[in-house]
């Protein structure tokens, strides 16, 4: 009986155990390949929680190969999935103030971009994320340029007429402001895309350009450097409930892990430029660069297209824009 009694007690135990094993398996999900940054920044999230021993191991399944790209931050927000890196700006439609994070010469550089991580207009952006039950783990930004198949693109009159690609609302009202015909699309599409003549130009990060081979597709780039219109904020975010859920040492480690790997991305965003730059001349593509007077020709467009009409479309845009701008 005491034997029967034992092997019960044991067979539950065994069965717990294996529940709360399962429990703390985290799933978390991106599009890029192994060799990019965001799967960098997650690689170390991971590897630093599972140094920390506190009986929890997160799941990377980069690839798109979980979720597709731009199809990743509503299962987020419904506890699907566990955590993703992600352009924020892609869920611009279930919180168009989201496209603000993708805004045309809103941020000027890498330490401004970090700055505006740490400011009231993210705080905002952070309480409309909670109310998705989405929380930021780790901030970053990416900076980018632009790419063309036939020729450089520099200042608005390049992009007359030229099917182009651009990540985001925002980038698309100003492309088109300037006369570009526009082709939605991931940033992983790219390669297809301008392989099959769908696109003759298009704009993503250095990473992304670097990550997905683009250089093999161009004649011309044209990089981040001292002046650089776009700037993406692509953090990585975690479904709220599900953080709430973990014990407190899994959740300091995740935090701790968290800050390393933010810190990592800032100082690896800053060299992702010009390494992009080396690889591009390596393959044999121009390098063209962009002026503060071309800057400037696309923030006066940018201002008439996409700023007007983030403001009209978002309730409180002019405040959450005045946010922004604020932060010097």
């Amino acid at each position: 009986m005491k034997s029967k009694m034992l092997s019960a007690a044991l067979g539950a135990a065994l069965a717990t155990f294996a529940m709360s094993a399962q429990a703390t398996e985290l799933r978390l999900s991106h599009q890029w390949s192994n060799k990019d940054i965001r799967h960098q920044v997650a690689q170390i999230i991971a590897d630093e929680v599972a140094a920390a021993d506190v009986d929890l191991d997160i799941k990377i399944f980069g690839s798109k190969s979980l979720f597709k790209p731009r199809e990743q931050y509503k299962p987020l927000s419904r506890g699907q999935l566990d955590m993703t890196v992600l352009p924020l700006s892609y869920a611009g439609g279930q919180q168009p103030a989201y496209n603000l994070t993708l805004m045309p010469g809103l941020v000027k550089n890498h330490d401004h971009a970090a700055r505006l991580s740490d400011s009231p207009f993210m705080e905002a952006l952070e309480a409309k994320m909670a109310d998705d039950d989405v929380m930021v783990l780790v901030h970053g930004y990416l900076a980018g340029g632009f790419v063309g198949k036939d020729k450089c693109i520099t200042k608005p009159e390049d992009v007359v007429g030229q099917q182009t690609r651009a990540a985001g609302k925002a980038f698309e009202q100003m492309l088109a402001g300037a006369g570009a015909s526009i082709a939605s699309m991931a940033s992983s599409e790219i390669y297809n895309a301008m392989q099959t003549g769908v696109l003759t130009a298009a704009n993503t990060s250095s990473s992304s350009f670097v990550s997905y081979r683009i250089y093999e597709q161009v004649t011309c780039y044209t990089p981040a450097s001292d002046v650089a219109l776009w700037f993406m904020y692509q953090p990585v975010l975690m479904n709220k409930s599900t953080f709430d859920g973990l014990l407190e040492a899994q959740q300091t480690a995740l935090l701790d892990a968290s800050e390393k790997a933010e810190a990592f991305y800032l100082e690896e965003a800053k060299k992702q430029d010009a390494a992009s730059v080396k690889v591009f001349e390596d393959a044999g593509v121009e390098i063209a660069q962009m002026t503060a007077e071309d800057f400037a020709a696309w923030q006066a467009i940018a201002k008439e297209t996409s700023y007007k009409a983030f403001v009209a479309d978002v309730p409180d845009g002019q405040a959450l824009l005045d946010m922004a701008l604020a932060v010097e």
